[in-house]
């Protein structure tokens, strides 16, 4: 089994932090969020003081945090987490960053004999807590083979996308841009059932299970319909993030990518609106015009 240094114990990063530990796994963990890592201690999971202390025996670095800069703070921040990891340590880095922070990444790792795995995640909190994600892998041979029985403890499917460190990235944009639109689509539909006088709740009901479903309309519409729900389980902020990662890795391939756009924008317009920590199905409070 490997030891793990584990850094991001947000609402994706916990409960996979815990499902690896309950496969048998030794993982040393730490958040900057006071407190979180004690938490979550219990067999096969130790708190630590500090990134520096997370990963100071570990074979796989794996890193959870919410954005490129975060990323490049823990590796190459004031702490030089890159220069104290042992020669052959395998950084799994599982955040949606896009591909040109991860090649970046990857190559100010090699002078540090550190391989990089890309493999950002999808499938929320409920799968990340019973070991269901989907992961979509890229990296060299060697690397890969070292992160296997992490991979098939945490996800369901685990998928290498390609050889090449940034290519796991690209498949998620193209995940995210799914994800992003068939939200906004959800929160668009329902606004304008309430819009036509219809009950929201039975007008979702009624196309659930119709032609028009998806896991999104699924998932997020139930919380778009429900009043009394004030659940966070993926801030509106993550799409913000999400969209424009998507939005500028189409300008760089000279994509149009309407739909991501016009997605684009209403997250946005849900931050300004003080939207940004609330749910992403708080989207449609925006559709609503309130």
């Amino acid at each position: 089994m490997s030891k793990v240094g584990w850094i991001g114990l947000g609402a994706m990063g916990g409960p996979m932090a815990v499902v690896l530990a309950n496969a048998g796994h030794e993982v040393t963990a730490f958040d900057v969020a006071d407190g979180r890592a004690q938490s979550l201690a219990g067999p096969g999971l130790t708190p630590a003081a500090s990134a520096k202390e997370a990963v100071a025996e570990a074979d796989v670095v794996a890193l959870m945090v919410a954005t490129p800069a975060q990323a490049d703070a823990v590796l190459f921040g004031p702490d030089e987490l890159a220069a104290a990891l042992r020669p052959g340590t395998v950084v799994l880095l599982m955040a949606t960053v896009g591909p040109a922070a991860v090649v970046s990444l990857a190559e100010r790792l090699a002078p540090f004999d550190v391989d990089l795995v890309d493999a950002p995640v999808s499938g929320g909190t409920k799968r990340a807590a019973t070991g269901e994600l989907l992961m979509m892998v890229s990296g060299s041979e060697r690397a890969l083979a070292a992160v296997r029985p992490l991979l098939d403890a945490m996800a369901s499917s685990a998928p290498v996308v390609g050889s090449a460190v940034g290519d796991g990235q690209k498949v998620k944009l193209v995940n995210q841009l799914l994800c992003g639109v068939h939200i906004a689509a959800a929160g668009e539909a329902l606004a304008f059932a309430e819009a036509l006088g219809l009950d929201p709740k039975e007008t979702w009901k009624v196309l659930r299970t119709g032609a028009a479903a998806s896991f999104m309309f699924d998932d997020r519409g139930s919380r778009m319909v429900d009043p009394e729900n004030t659940e966070v389980r993926s801030a509106l902020d993550i799409f913000v993030k999400d969209m424009g990662l998507v939005v500028d890795a189409a300008r760089d391939s000279t994509y149009p990518a309407p739909l991501a756009s016009a997605a684009e924008q209403l997250y946005l317009s849900g931050r300004r609106a003080g939207l940004g920590r609330r749910d992403d199905s708080s989207v449609i409070e925006v559709l609503r015009g309130r």
